[in-house]
């Protein structure tokens, strides 16, 4: 999968509010009123990540998530990365 220019990740950046884009990577940091719901944040987004076989970056610190993603064979963001920024979304409250 093709690395995305600077202006394709800004332009989809709009449909992930909160993702920032450092030139690299697409990342957010996700907020739970307790530590053990932030776990259970990390273990949705590690099940979506094996099973579409693109993983993240996560740092867990107390109650609060970074997600990170890259392509590392691309170099950058691609498209997939951004499907699994929606994906992640997608895990911040199951169900909804």
């Amino acid at each position: 999968m093709a690395k995305l220019t600077d202006a394709e990740v800004a332009n989809a950046l709009p449909g992930l509010p909160g993702w920032t884009y450092d030139g690299e990577r697409i990342s957010k940091e996700f907020t739970f009123p307790r530590f053990m719901e932030a776990i259970a944040f990390i273990n949705r987004v590690a099940d979506a990540a094996e099973a579409s076989d693109h993983h993240p970056d996560l740092e867990n610190h107390y109650k609060s998530v970074l997600v990170s993603f890259r392509s590392w064979d691309a170099g950058g963001v691609t498209r997939r990365d951004l499907r699994m920024a929606s994906a992640t979304e997608a895990s911040v409250h199951p169900g909804d």
